[in-house]
């Protein structure tokens, strides 16, 4: 009797492939500036899943400091990861300096949130566990 396959979770399937794609991706505030704090955190998780949703994507950990985040996405083929950057900081910029005005004001003195700059890695060489305890391992305790 031969043993039983489970499937790996992280394998999707559409109708023309097969993928099982993670990026590691870092996002940091314009000037280095240290504005963003665990509400503010929190939340910014939380639109940032919902945009990665939009995009048929899942946003598997989100973590940050008061100077940056990372984010660990699993993401369809079909979505052009640049794409999904520029729409994860608009949305997430737009939202939070709307939220947030009065302190966001103190430490940003223009309508960007983010650099235009981010960091993008792929997790195929690392253990996937090993990026999550990386990015659990960041100051605020997640959503």
């Amino acid at each position: 009797m031969s043993p039983r396959w489970t499937p790996d979770p992280d394998v999707r399937r559409g109708r023309s492939v097969v993928h099982n794609l993670h990026a590691h991706l870092v996002f940091t505030t314009k000037y280095r500036r240290g504005a963003l704090t665990d509400p503010i955190l929190t939340r910014c998780g939380q639109i940032m899943a919902e945009v990665c949703h939009d995009f048929g994507a899942e946003l598997r950990e989100f973590n940050g400091e008061d100077d940056h985040v990372h984010l660990l996405v699993h993401y369809p083929p079909s979505v052009a990861l640049s794409r999904l950057v520029n729409s994860l900081k608009g949305v997430s910029s737009r939202h939070l300096r709307r939220e947030f005005t009065e302190h966001l004001r103190k430490y940003l003195w223009d309508e960007h949130l983010w650099t235009p700059s981010y960091f993008a890695g792929s997790c195929g060489g690392a253990p996937l566990t090993m990026v999550k305890e990386y990015i659990e391992d960041q100051k605020h305790p997640g959503p």
